[in-house]
């Protein structure tokens, strides 16, 4: 059942109305935060909520140098920024070669080839199975004709392409 507004305002006391307030999101910030029961104060993570406009209600990191929580970048270190760095960086994570650079390029190198020796098979009529689904490397060259069987032949003779194995 609808109250009209005149009725309901009229019902309402003057200071009741006042003193309450609509509350809607602020975009103050505000700087301390009080935990354990407010024996504890802390600076407060300043970054701002995009969709509500709330200031986010974790406590700062104590290095951080723009006042943010873990959550929004308050560690602050972004990793080594010279050369040197990067490479000492590189070094110390490497633990096998199988992430390297040139493991990768040889990973590729042998997909590659497998992917070429199945479209071999399909243009010579050995199988009859589905192609493989996914993504290509970036080395791979289609086989569209017996041309392309024969110099696909001649250059794994000529070049023994070395796959994951260390070959």
């Amino acid at each position: 059942m609808l109250i009209p507004l005149q009725k309901y305002q009229s019902s309402v006391r003057q200071t009741d109305y006042e003193s309450h307030p609509v509350s809607r999101p602020t975009t103050n910030y505000t700087n301390l935060l009080l935990t354990a029961g407010g024996s504890i104060s802390c600076l407060r993570c300043t970054a701002k909520s995009k969709t509500t406009g709330l200031q986010c209600g974790r406590p700062a990191m104590k290095v951080s140098k723009t006042q943010k929580c873990q959550f929004h970048g308050g560690r602050g270190n972004s990793g080594p920024k010279t050369p040197e760095g990067k490479a000492r960086a590189i070094a110390a994570h490497t633990k096998t070669g199988d992430c390297s650079q040139a493991a990768r390029d040889a990973h590729a190198r042998a997909s590659a080839r497998l992917l070429q020796l199945e479209d071999s098979m399909h243009l010579l009529g050995m199988t009859t199975a589905t192609r493989t689904r996914g993504r290509k490397p970036n080395c791979y060259v289609p086989v569209k004709d017996l041309a392309g069987v024969a110099q696909m032949m001649i250059d794994d003779v000529l070049h023994r392409v070395g796959g994951s194995g260390g070959d």
